[in-house]
């Protein structure tokens, strides 16, 4: 009989932790979703909280490709201007991404390094830049924000190009 009951004893708590374990897995599955804390009225967040596991993306600082390849070297109509090359970047920032198998809406921070714009009083075009992002986070088609630094420079390696982007992002 005190065997009997030992043996019950026994499985119903085997039963229970094998219950608490699985309860705890269901747990820690909602807390691997990357967390992003908003800035009230902002384009930009706070920051991000990435989940232990998850694994990053990070990409090199990501320049503009040539517009037009046969305009000589020099000539400002070969890249564009800051708004140009921003858009040209981050097209490239989401075709890099893609290969991954991830999007813009997985990138969770970025620094830009933007430099200064002859056409543009010789100082960066900030605005430029900020427009280029708005088209493509905070918008219907991806609602995500990232953190992000923006950096006024002297020059950039190429000084025909005005903005290089590093990005990282997060696997699903």
């Amino acid at each position: 009989m005190k065997f009997k009951l030992l043996t019950s004893f026994l499985l119903l708590a085997f039963l229970s932790f094998t219950a608490c374990e699985d309860g705890d897995d269901h747990e820690e599955e909602k807390q691997e979703e990357v967390s992003r804390f908003e800035r009230e009225g902002s384009s930009i967040l706070k920051g991000v909280k990435i989940p232990e596991g998850k694994s990053l993306y990070l990409a090199s600082g990501i320049v503009a490709t040539e517009i037009d390849a046969s305009i000589p070297a020099g000539d400002r109509g070969r890249f564009g201007d800051t708004y140009d090359q921003s858009v040209s970047a981050l097209k490239r920032i989401e075709n890099y991404l893609s290969e991954e198998g991830l999007g813009l809406k997985d990138v969770v921070s970025m620094k830009v390094y933007v430099a200064p714009d002859p056409e543009n009083d010789g100082k960066p075009d900030f605005q430029a830049w900020f427009k280029a992002y708005g088209e493509y986070f905070g918008t219907d088609s991806n609602p995500n924000k990232v953190a992000r630094s923006t950096i006024g420079v002297y020059t950039l390696v190429d000084p025909n190009k005005f903005i290089e982007i590093e990005v990282r992002a997060v696997y699903p």
